[in-house]
């Protein structure tokens, strides 16, 4: 099924004002996460109308779209896993379509990072070890 980018748009909305909402259930009194959803109101318009619908998700599978500097548009799978040893820690799990044009972005990305990292290490010059 193809979506239209407006439609993504308002579902990613919609996804971000209810995961907050939720974080913010479960804890209240997170300073960060205050300060974040009183000033989200205050520029963003769709945030305030979404805040506003009081809707409370927990999202164990999406589909999310992100756009990366150099290697352009990612649409990628999201699996979300409560670990029941680390309450409140989320292990979320990206991945992509085998053969799909994010999967080849996502393998130009790996390559262009290891290149980003053996200049690094080269311009830093020999580990006196």
């Amino acid at each position: 099924m193809v979506r239209s980018p407006s439609l993504r748009a308002s579902r990613a909305a919609n996804d971000a004002a209810a995961m907050l909402r939720l974080e913010a259930g479960r804890n209240p009194h997170g300073r960060g996460l205050i300060e974040l959803v009183g000033e989200l109101p205050t520029h963003s318009k769709i945030f305030r109308q979404r805040w506003a619908f009081h809707d409370v998700q927990f999202h164990r599978s999406s589909l999310k779209r992100l756009r990366h500097p150099v290697v352009g548009q990612l649409d990628l799978n999201l699996e979300s896993m409560e670990l029941p040893s680390e309450p409140g820690l989320t292990l979320n799990i990206y991945t992509a379509a085998s053969g799909s044009p994010t999967a080849d972005g996502l393998k130009m990305l790996a390559s262009w990072a290891a290149t980003q990292d053996l200049a690094e290490a080269q311009q830093a010059g020999p580990n006196p070890s």
